[in-house]
């Protein structure tokens, strides 16, 4: 089902190229159109005749994909673009180059989502819902900040401080779902923890915080998901923890004889955390538990079982 849905999205957005410029706006506009109406109706037949929420919920993502491109061909055949011909932006760069002009079409992209959501109630819908969301907080830094969100530092802040706006955000959603069956916090999950990661590791290679302050973040991430019982967290931290690791092998012992076997130890030592958390971390949740508010104490325990 995913792997068939995300060929479809991609189809209509990744992999659009310059030649479907030569279809002008009205063309654009049709073609999202007729392919919205589509997917709108596969998903009320997958929804109403075979309760088949997750193809469902991919052919309603589908609409919202196509949203941005339905806009941008309104705007290129009324003439409201929010740029020249003289550096005009094609819609292939919307998946590609950050910029501030694409904030019309994706606020669009989250009514569309928002509306579809309310609507159909199924979890997919989240997932271009919080890509959106993470174009937004690339988009709009240029925007807020003007020439100085150039540099590697301001972008690596704008990306931890919206992983963690997003992450704030699945986490109410969480807890206002969490006497429900369905998961629509995943996918905020997913792109926070991708954002914040994203941007703790661009502070790490640029050298604006030490090894210490890099591993506690890793850290601070397996923590959390230990805490809330959401492995995308522990993924990030894990593999933010090897890659610091490995560095400072590569670092200190590259021309060394010893350098296989500080790898080594290094791969162990990360097993060795694994072994830690599996044993020592049911202990370490009841523990935090009782700190928690009980809203959020009431989501780990229904997630825990």
């Amino acid at each position: 089902y995913y792997s068939g849905g995300l060929l479809a999205i991609g189809a209509m957005s990744l992999f659009m190229n310059l030649g479907w410029q030569s279809f002008g706006g009205r063309g654009l506009l049709t073609i999202a159109l007729s392919y919205a109406g589509i997917a709108l109706l596969l998903t009320e037949y997958l929804r109403r005749r075979h309760a088949l929420a997750i193809p469902a919920g991919i052919t309603a993502a589908i609409v919202v994909v196509l949203t941005p491109l339905a806009l941008y061909g309104f705007q290129v055949e009324y003439e409201w673009l929010w740029w020249s011909e003289a550096d005009e932006l094609a819609f292939r760069d919307y998946h590609r180059t950050i910029d501030w002009r694409w904030l019309l079409m994706e606020l669009a992209t989250l009514l569309t989502g928002a509306v579809l959501l309310w609507r159909y109630r199924l979890p997919f819908l989240t997932m271009p819902i919080a890509v959106t969301l993470w174009y937004m907080s690339m988009d709009l830094a240029p925007y807020l900040y003007g020439p100085e969100y150039d540099s590697w530092l301001r972008r690596s802040m704008v990306s931890l401080g919206s992983g963690l706006l997003i992450i704030g955000l699945a986490l109410g959603v969480d807890i206002r779902g969490r006497h429900g069956g369905k998961d629509y916090a995943f996918w905020f999950y997913l792109f926070g923890a991708l954002t914040f990661w994203g941007g703790l590791s661009g502070l790490y290679w640029d050298g604006s915080i030490k090894e210490v302050g890099y591993l506690a973040g890793n850290l601070a991430l397996i923590a959390a998901g230990a805490l809330l019982v959401r492995p995308v967290f522990v993924v990030f931290g894990g593999l933010g923890i090897t890659i610091c690791l490995i560095h400072l092998a590569y670092r200190d012992y590259l021309f060394s004889l010893r350098f296989p076997f500080v790898l080594t130890l290094v791969g162990l030592a990360t097993i060795g955390l694994g072994v830690f958390c599996q044993r020592h971390g049911p202990a370490l949740r009841a523990r935090l538990n009782a700190l928690l508010p009980a809203a959020l104490r009431e989501l780990i325990e229904r997630r825990a079982h």
